[in-house]
């Protein structure tokens, strides 16, 4: 994958995991602390404890797997490809995802903007000299829209879950195996790599498919590693104060895209 965009310098070389044994949590070495538990008190991804949620996610699940097909995704990358649904903002699209819950998501079920702040705070804190990650994890889960009635109103099964190769076997390690280049951004190519591929846990995770990887996509996936610890494990019921962060991430906005994208 190859894709011809500036590439600002990164200048921070990728974290790693200790164990802190007095308080039995994992501690990035940037700070955040690793929460053991997710919302429901649960470990993270773990898609076989019985809950609330686990029965549903596993129906979407099922049906993603069914409809998932080569044929399926040829058409959306036609449709979607025309980026003919609307002119919108960047924060404007994170507002319409305050009444979107994925149905995919074991270990959440709060609007999927409060989860786009806990990820995009959690980085800040940790890089903050790095601001195309945090306008990273503000804007990673941004295709969720097409979930909304302006966008075409998808069912989930086609928008969330997780990320798998479509035209050869699945591998065992996928879950339950029983835009922004059309639109000029100057967010580096390891930007794109992350809101492309952060659901793909067979290959950041499990190491599968690593053979449909070049050289540039080893390179980016030591950035996806630091960002998936963040996407993963900052879901919590701590709130954001979302007018407090907002010029912040309105002005990184406009560092990184034109003033209005075409969906």
């Amino acid at each position: 994958m190859t894709i011809l965009i500036d590439q600002p310098e990164l200048g921070v070389e990728a974290g790693v995991n200790k164990l802190d044994n007095a308080d039995n949590e994992l501690v990035l070495d940037g700070g955040f602390v690793v929460p053991q538990t997710n919302s429901f008190g649960h470990t993270f991804r773990d898609y076989h404890v019985e809950s609330e949620r686990q029965q549903g996610v596993e129906n979407f699940y099922r049906t993603n797997h069914i409809n998932q097909t080569s044929d399926f995704v040829k058409r959306m990358r036609t449709e979607y490809g025309k980026l003919n649904k609307m002119e919108m903002g960047i924060w404007e699209c994170c507002e319409l995802l305050n009444d979107v819950i994925d149905e995919s998501d074991p270990d959440l079920d709060e609007p999927q903007i409060e989860h786009l702040l806990q990820t995009a705070e959690a980085i800040r804190k940790d890089y903050p000299n790095e601001d195309w990650m945090h306008l990273t994890g503000l804007i990673h889960d941004l295709g969720k829209v097409l979930l909304h009635p302006g966008f075409g109103e998808l069912p989930q099964w086609a928008v969330v879950g997780d990320t798998f190769p479509v035209g050869c076997a699945f591998d065992k390690s996928i879950v339950h195996h029983k835009v922004a280049k059309g639109n000029n951004t100057t967010l580096p190519p390891a930007a794109l790599f992350i809101i492309r591929y952060h659901s793909f846990y067979a290959m950041h995770k499990s190491g599968a498919y690593r053979h449909l990887m070049n050289e540039e996509d080893t390179e980016n996936l030591k950035w996806l590693q630091i960002f998936n610890k963040y996407d993963l494990y900052s879901k919590s019921k701590v709130r954001i104060d979302v007018e407090k962060v907002k010029p912040y991430y309105l002005s990184l906005i406009e560092k990184y895209f034109p003033a209005k994208l075409r969906w």
